[in-house]
């Protein structure tokens, strides 16, 4: 994989003025955006995936469809007709569901939500009865038999998930990724990018540490190389 490939920038803001330049000036180094719920309910999903690709990059829908079969399939396909580089779906939706956004996903790539990042252990249990690890690794299965291209998933599951062979040709993004010079943020299981590659993330999903840098890293242009430079090192120096 070309370096441009492991790095999917999170468009975590409220109206397209705020992504205008930052595109244009992430484009050469980066090939997908990630649009998610704040900026799809402002703006809507046509105007934003249009304003993406006019301005040289493509679109993760990030829309965590999660419905009965038919709803999702009918979501899937419209994402699709858009023409998004990929979309996702939450795994908790069924494996119906799942099998419904497979035969409708067309030329786009989808993904299988598994446990969010926000989630701590303790919730975990709370929420789907079993550690998040355990349930990740349910929901890689059921995405698998769907017929998922892959995953959503923390970087702390991908040493597990890659004891399960049967799992190998699932992608696997992940979000929850931070660079030791930034914050946390609200990630609580978190990882950094170098690590996460090394652990066998097909690409990590990064938002406000190259969005809204700190001073001292500079630029968004400037975080985005930093964070190519520590992925080119995981990788013993190659580009895949």
């Amino acid at each position: 994989m070309d370096l441009r490939d492991r790095i999917i920038v999170a468009l975590d803001v409220s109206n397209l003025k705020e992504v205008e330049n930052l595109i244009p000036l992430l484009s050469p180094y980066v090939r997908c955006f990630k649009v998610g719920l704040q900026l799809l309910t402002s703006v809507g999903v046509p105007t934003v995936v249009k304003f993406i690709r006019d301005l040289g990059g493509k679109t993760f829908l990030d829309g965590k469809f999660c419905d009965i079969p038919n709803t999702v399939g009918e979501a899937s396909a419209a994402a699709s007709n858009f023409g998004v580089e990929m979309f996702n779906v939450h795994a908790s939706a069924g494996i119906e569901a799942m099998v419904s956004a497979a035969k409708n996903k067309g030329n786009s790539k989808v993904l299988a939500v598994t446990v969010l990042t926000s989630i701590e252990e303790n919730n975990a249990h709370l929420i789907f009865g079993s550690p998040s690890k355990a349930k990740v690794i349910q929901f890689a299965r059921d995405a698998k038999i769907a017929g998922m291209d892959g995953i959503i998933c923390s970087p702390q599951e991908l040493e597990i998930l890659g004891k399960q062979k049967e799992l190998d040709s699932l992608l696997k993004i992940t979000p929850g990724v931070r660079p030791k010079w930034s914050s946390t943020d609200d990630q609580k299981r978190i990882m950094t990018p170098g690590d996460a590659i090394a652990a066998g993330a097909t690409a990590v999903v990064i938002g406000r540490p190259i969005t809204k840098p700190p001073k001292e890293i500079g630029f968004p242009r400037d975080a985005v190389m930093l964070i190519q430079e520590e992925i080119s090192e995981a990788l013993g120096g190659q580009h895949g």
